[in-house]
């Protein structure tokens, strides 16, 4: 083990943690009133920065507008040569820079201040350019960088990150932003699939869907269950409403029996209370059925008021995530 390195890297996370507590100590007013101001805010809300504080601004931009606030990124450059007609007056800016004086930077205040736009920065220089033009400054108080020549962004771009992170979970919680909410703009995330997918979304239907009535004989049934592929068949009444469930267990169980297998009735076989669920239910809620059962449940049919209208499978949630 190289102990230099290791101490190297001891001194540079020592640093930066430092900064966060600067940066703790450091909270003041603005900071609600940065919050009241985006809360308010008619119009948008774009973020901006140069460099490594423009790839700290995506991050916070995206962070905004998946918990509950719609926000968008620009990028200096591209903006002083057209982008910036994308903002509009009454929008919101925050911007990001540790010394606040970029060129590109200082370059867009002019026709920002003209659109009336409301700049909230985010710098360590509370003297800079971008802070005299700013209606709200958050001030990063870093006095040095994690760099050997304390010139690579470090140190400053933590903390602007931390702050960001910090703005879009105050608003989160002042918009009262909810896990449904968490998940519709996560729909692909297992959050997102728990909280949206309903049965009627996993449930097997038409020939995946076997199905049996009462007083169809053991070979009928057999043939049912191969076809379904699902290793359980449902059995209802005449007008379809459910009345079993009968799977390979059950089979079984009438193969050791005494009486002629021939003979034998779904009726007979079946098991006439099993869990159910009705279609409508979140999809979760029949994996929680599932697991929680006394007896392993590797299916549940699915009913509409009385109907048979399904059946779904532990491996069709494992396979969605759930």
């Amino acid at each position: 083990m190289d102990k230099n390195i290791i101490s190297e890297i001891k001194d540079v996370i020592a640093l930066e943690i430092k900064v966060l507590n600067d940066l703790l100590d450091s909270i003041d007013e603005q900071f609600e009133k940065a919050v009241g101001l985006i809360l308010e805010s008619k119009g948008k809300i774009v973020l901006s920065g140069m460099g490594k504080s423009g790839l700290i601004a995506r991050k916070i931009a995206s962070t905004l507008s998946s918990t509950g606030t719609v926000a968008m990124y620009l990028h200096p450059s591209e903006a002083l040569h057209g982008d910036i007609g994308a903002v509009e007056k009454g929008d919101t800016l925050i911007i990001l820079g540790k010394s606040g004086e970029s060129d590109e930077i200082v370059g867009m205040l002019p026709v920002l201040k003209m659109n009336h736009c409301k700049i909230i920065s985010i710098t360590a220089n509370k003297e800079s350019t971008l802070a005299r033009h700013s209606d709200i400054i958050l001030h990063t108080p870093v006095e040095k960088e994690a760099c050997a020549l304390n010139l690579a962004p470090t140190c400053s771009t933590t903390a602007a990150l931390v702050v960001g992170d910090a703005l879009a979970i105050a608003l989160m919680k002042k918009k009262n932003f909810s896990r449904q909410d968490f998940a519709m703009s996560h729909p692909a995330g297992r959050l997102g699939k728990r909280l949206l997918y309903k049965v009627n979304d996993l449930m097997k239907t038409g020939d995946e869907n076997p199905v049996v009535h009462l007083d169809e004989l053991f070979d009928v049934v057999v043939s049912t269950i191969t076809k379904g592929l699902v290793n359980a068949v449902s059995v209802v009444d005449k007008k379809n409403n459910f009345k079993g469930l009968i799977t390979s267990y059950h089979l079984r169980q009438a193969l050791q029996s005494n009486q002629d297998i021939r003979k034998i009735k779904a009726k007979e076989m079946m098991f006439d209370d099993p869990t159910t669920i009705e279609q409508d239910a979140y999809a979760v809620e029949a994996f929680k059925l599932m697991k929680k059962s006394p007896m392993p449940l590797l299916v549940l049919p699915v009913l509409k008021g009385k109907q048979a209208v399904g059946i779904i499978t532990m491996q069709d949630m494992i396979k969605e995530g759930l």
